[in-house]
């Protein structure tokens, strides 16, 4: 096993590292490839929640049909997602994440304000949401992955095979390393700390 790929848990009370439940970034990669083989441009993924990509965006009618209330942007200002806050109207909540697919980009700072937004769409009566980047399988399926994760109380890997019921999703390694940080952080608050 890669050593990249392995991870441990920083626990103070091991008196070495400690092995998780959290899958390496190689096992996760092999559950993504046995996902769906292709997607739709829009896919519901979870109860009103759904991922997509750019194209999906597009056309407010379409939007409006399927009864989208809020969309997260996932790719907010960059090279292709230059639409303004006001572009959906007043019917729709926006909520914009500046998130560059890049090796070094750092979207984990944005899992718990963008699970909170996909938490109060769901909670809003007749509430549905629409998460979406360029190509709908990275930026926007780490953050509905980590909404799963936050709120439903889901593993990164049980979150991963929900996912893949509906949808080919792929985020790139670095998402899926900030991703395992999120698992380790949820795996911490679910299990209390044992007295010395």
């Amino acid at each position: 096993m890669a050593e990249e790929d392995m991870l441990l848990s920083a626990d103070p009370e091991c008196s070495r590292a400690c092995p998780t439940e959290t899958p390496t970034v190689k096992e996760l990669e092999e559950l993504l490839y046995t996902g769906r083989p292709s997607c739709n441009h829009v896919d519901e993924v979870w109860p009103n929640l759904f991922l997509g990509d750019h194209n999906s965006v597009h056309s407010r009618f379409d939007l409006w049909k399927v009864g989208i209330s809020h969309i997260l942007n996932a790719a907010h200002g960059t090279l292709f997602c230059h639409e303004p806050h006001d572009f959906y109207g007043a019917t729709v909540e926006y909520y914009g994440v500046p998130a560059h697919d890049l090796p070094d980009f750092d979207i984990s700072p944005y899992f718990h304000p963008a699970a909170e937004f996909i938490h109060k769409a769901l909670s809003t009566p007749g509430g549905k949401i629409l998460v979406h980047c360029i190509l709908g399988k990275s930026r926007s399926a780490a953050l509905g992955l980590a909404y799963l994760m936050i709120y439903h109380n889901f593993s990164l890997r049980d979150a991963i095979e929900r996912v893949l019921q509906h949808r080919a999703v792929c985020p790139n390694r670095r998402l899926l390393k900030q991703l395992q940080g999120l698992d380790l952080e949820m795996q911490r608050k679910k299990s209390p700390r044992r007295l010395l």
